[in-house]
């Protein structure tokens, strides 16, 4: 079986690699990261019967422009390049016709109108294509998310095999310090005192990365037809994170809140209903966090 993993160098990317080749994958990658004549844009937007010779039993499409909150909403047209990279591995999964196709969505597709600091859960419905009425997406990067769900759709409709799933705040060891939990991880190995977050009231659903390739791939097995939210279900603030994280490490630093940060939306947490019906997460947050103090 082969596999093709765009973004393979990135977060989500690597940890597929992994688990895609314990299951006997040969597995092709491609990132920029690696080097400029790797990117998946020139690959996808050459040819394609040059790339006819090389039937992909699956495509996991994780390759994405975020770089965390400051990027998203600092830098909204730095995400635009999503819109790019996406039309154009539709594109030519439409003529290749790869077995089956997994694409990394995101949260960011729910209306904000659903986030303002009201305690609901966010379940698949709360966004629909199929609905009149969509909400507003957060940012850039949701309304780029929100096409390509639609483009998938599409693939669908051609008969090709797409696997949906709209991930919350994955986060692992090995995360980019652009994102909170790694930035926490690190002030605190750091003893860091004030220990400075921003936007403590904030709550968000966290997801260890060995539970978003897990439960990507159950949804895959199940032929899950329909975008599936991966989270747990667990609301935690960043205060309660941070307050957390530092324990665990073995100091009591006074925090900092940075007013002046981008924040997001004040309260995301997904409703993990139709995902427990194929998994359910294995790893806590509180043993997420030991094993990151430990690396």
């Amino acid at each position: 079986m082969k596999a093709l993993i765009t973004g393979d160098r990135g977060f989500i990317g690597r940890h597929f690699r992994k688990a895609l080749e314990a299951r006997g994958y040969e597995v092709t990658g491609l990132d920029v990261k690696a080097a400029p004549s790797q990117g998946c844009l020139d690959y996808f937007q050459s040819t394609p019967a040059l790339r006819m010779d090389t039937h992909f039993d699956l495509v996991v499409h994780a390759a994405a422009v975020v770089k965390g909150r400051a990027t998203i909403d600092r830098s909204p047209l730095a995400t635009a390049v999503n819109l790019a990279l996406d039309a154009a591995m539709f594109r030519w999964a439409s003529i290749v016709r790869p077995g089956r196709v997994i694409y990394f969505s995101s949260s960011a597709v729910y209306p904000v109108q659903y986030q303002t600091g009201m305690t609901r859960t966010l379940a698949e419905t709360d966004f629909d294509q199929g609905k009149a009425w969509i909400g507003q997406p957060d940012q850039v990067y949701g309304w780029s998310k929100a096409v390509g769900e639609v483009l998938a759709q599409r693939l669908w409709e051609l008969e090709i095999p797409v696997t949906v799933v709209r991930p919350f705040s994955g986060y692992g060891e090995d995360q980019d310090v652009d994102y909170p939990f790694p930035s926490f991880i690190q002030r605190a190995k750091e003893r860091q005192d004030p220990f400075e977050l921003w936007c403590g009231p904030c709550i968000r659903d966290f997801i260890h990365v060995d539970d978003v390739v897990a439960g990507t791939l159950a949804a895959m097995d199940a032929d899950v037809r329909w975008p599936l939210n991966l989270c747990t279900g667990r609301a935690v603030s960043f205060d309660e994170l941070a307050r957390m994280v530092t324990v665990a490490a073995g100091y009591a630093p006074d925090f900092h809140h940075v007013t002046d940060a981008p924040t997001g939306p004040a309260y995301r947490v997904g409703d993990p209903g139709r995902l427990f019906d194929v998994y359910v997460p294995e790893t806590t947050l509180e043993e997420g966090i030991l094993r990151a103090l430990n690396v």
